[in-house]
């Protein structure tokens, strides 16, 4: 957002006139958020030194003007003279200056416009401490300018002790990339977006590995981005998918991973399982094929070694993995056990690897894949695959995997990171905190690889994009079910399939 800025001021652009349009933008934002309270007991507006505390100037002008009672706090000795001669017209206005640092227990809201991007130091005092005042003795009553202040926004991370702990954050122009990191997202509460109708050849001057944000709105109704059927595909031309889950040891994970695939209208459903669970497929997907049944070792892990070539043939995507459990090393049948692995590295068609299947392999397995790859790792997975980026955030540590492994992949978190192996990236803006619950991922796993496998079949070649349009419409459906008041994984797969229905009917009427 800096490098557009300073692109936009060398076209002739004043910073005046940005300034004032961003400004005046957050301020009809906030009085539409906030308008009974700032009524009721007006505001405070913290302004820094810098254009971030000008812009919150610009926001108490306009608060004053619109009758709403203000106060400024800015405890500086030197401002830029755009932010100081805004700070002159305030006075002359008759807007309080506060020369005393505001009542954290009072019931004004707080406007936190005291540094913004770029921030890189911790907070000095006293305000580290009044902001920690702030959000103990009055939660929920402060909302941030672009960035809470005390917060890195290319990382994350808190610069120190203290960060503001805003309700909203009204982040101007470009999301930040660290206002979406796990890590932030309690000091950012929620977080909107104030368009400042940016020229569009700016946008598209954006280097190719941008991370690009994925919102409800960007997903519709959570499918939008998800490629249309063809109305005269037949079951097999819908998309061919083998799932391979399940164990002695964690029964339910084939389950919910077959809901998940079934969730996408996916035409050809195949499953292999472990014996325990296989007898009763039948009573609760009656249309699922059983491929195959599946021994469990003595600890109850799933063996592939009775996994056979003929079970790989006339398939678009394998998925491997939910609740299939941890081998020991040197088991039994080590051998037939290689040989399924080879299978699979042989396998043309698309290969999504979750949870123990990631845990049976190593990074140099997936560059020798024929076929493209998805891998769906938590960051504990991650770590064991790749150890030498486990501490980088989400948005570095996924793409390195990404080229290294030539495999896509989804790093699941907060707010799931999507990367391709050419450099591309996604990262998912919005998701419902009550559905992360033991399972989600089982339904998620399914419900990729059904996507990608339609997408195969349809023609395409296991693109990244499909992985992160299949987890963007995963984690709206999280957001509808939680809506609806229930977030367990099977409700979460069926919301995912009242959404493709609706969305298929939009279709037909298209059509």
């Amino acid at each position: 957002m800096a490098a557009l800025e300073h692109e936009l001021f060398a076209s002739g652009l004043p910073v005046e006139a940005l300034m004032e349009k961003a400004a005046l933008a957050v301020a009809a934002a906030i009085q539409a958020d906030w308008g009974e309270r700032l009524a009721r007991h007006g505001a405070v507006v913290l302004a820094g030194p810098g254009h971030n505390g000008g812009d919150g100037l610009v926001v108490a002008r306009e608060l004053h003007l619109a009758g709403i009672d203000v106060a400024i706090w800015s405890p500086f000795e030197r401002h830029k003279p755009l932010t100081a001669a805004h700070l002159s017209h305030a006075r002359w206005l008759g807007i309080p200056v506060e020369q005393a640092a505001p009542d954290p227990a009072g019931p004004a809201l707080w406007i936190d416009a005291l540094f913004g991007i770029g921030q890189s130091r911790p907070l000095a005092e006293p305000t580290a401490s009044l902001l920690e005042q702030r959000h103990r003795l009055t939660p929920g009553a402060l909302v941030a300018i672009d960035v809470p202040s005390g917060l890195d926004d290319t990382s994350g991370a808190p610069l120190g002790a203290t960060t503001a702990m805003a309700a909203t954050t009204y982040t101007i122009g470009l999301i930040k990339r660290g206002l979406v990191q796990d890590g932030a997202l309690a000091a950012v509460g929620r977080l909107q977006r104030i368009d400042l109708g940016l020229p569009a050849p700016l946008l598209q001057n954006l280097e190719a590995a941008t991370p690009l944000g994925l919102s409800a709105a960007d997903c519709g109704s959570g499918v939008a981005l998800l490629p249309p059927l063809d109305p005269a595909a037949s079951k097999y031309e819908r998309g061919r998918l083998l799932v391979i889950a399940g164990s002695d040891a964690y029964r339910g994970a084939a389950l919910l991973a077959l809901l998940g695939a079934d969730a996408s209208g996916l035409g050809s459903l195949r499953a292999a399982l472990p014996q325990s669970l296989a007898a009763g497929l039948w009573q609760q997907l009656p249309h699922v094929v059983l491929q195959r049944q599946l021994n469990c070792s003595g600890e109850g892990a799933l063996r592939l070694s009775e996994l056979a070539a003929s079970d790989l043939e006339r398939l678009d995507a394998v998925l491997l993995g939910p609740g299939i459990g941890a081998l020991k090393q040197g088991a039994h049948g080590a051998e037939a056990e290689a040989a399924a692995w080879d299978l699979l590295q042989r396998f043309s068609g698309l290969l999504v690897l979750d949870a123990d299947g990631l845990n049976r392999i190593n990074p140099d397995w997936l560059q020798q894949r024929r076929g493209p790859s998805w891998i769906t790792p938590h960051r504990g997975e991650f770590a064991r695959l790749w150890p030498q980026w486990a501490e980088l955030p989400p948005l570095d540590a996924a793409p390195r995997a990404a080229a290294a492994s030539g495999a896509a992949v989804l790093l699941k978190g907060a707010r799931s990171v999507i990367a391709a192996p050419d450099g591309r990236c996604w990262q998912l803006l919005e998701a419902a905190p009550s559905s992360a619950r033991a399972g989600l991922g089982d339904v998620l796993a399914g419900y990729v690889s059904a996507q990608g496998a339609m997408a195969l079949a349809s023609g395409a070649h296991g693109d990244a994009t499909g992985l992160a349009a299949a987890a963007c419409a995963n984690a709206w459906a999280g957001t509808m079910a939680a809506g609806s008041g229930s977030t367990s994984p099977a409700a979460v797969a069926q919301q995912l399939g009242q959404q493709l229905s609706q969305k298929r009917k939009t279709e037909v009427i298209l059509k």
